[in-house]
């Protein structure tokens, strides 16, 4: 089961992620919550607790991103574990996905509000 938490920080939408991103109907809680976050410059995607992801997984993320980046959304990864590094350098998409640091979350921020916006379970 995949769980998706969205929170507002300024113009970033951060996804809190918990479970597994695999291709199966529970990837469409995570498309909904990046459709619903597409008015805001940019979409942190929280991996620290995602235990799993398959192909299908990373090519929902591979989708999204170019979804988001099309409509100038800027797209970030932070908090991969390391199962989920692992996977990303086998596949060579560590140099396709901008995996950044929880600090750096603050320079993509435009205002200090925070709020959140959306929670979905699946």
């Amino acid at each position: 089961m995949l769980k998706v938490h969205a929170q507002k920080l300024g113009d970033v939408t951060i996804l809190h992620l918990q479970g597994r991103i695999v291709n199966t109907g529970e990837t469409k809680v995570l498309q909904d919550a990046v459709s619903s976050a597409s008015g805001f410059g940019a979409v942190v995607m929280n991996f620290a607790r995602v235990t799993g992801i398959d192909a299908g997984g990373l090519g929902v993320l591979l989708q999204l991103r170019e979804q988001l980046q099309a409509s100038g959304v800027e797209f970030r990864l932070m908090n991969v574990t390391l199962l989920v590094h692992q996977v990303l350098e086998i596949t060579r998409l560590n140099s396709v996905f901008e995996v950044i640091a929880e600090a750096d979350v603050v320079s993509l921020r435009s205002r200090p509000q925070v709020e959140v916006v959306a929670e979905a379970v699946t």
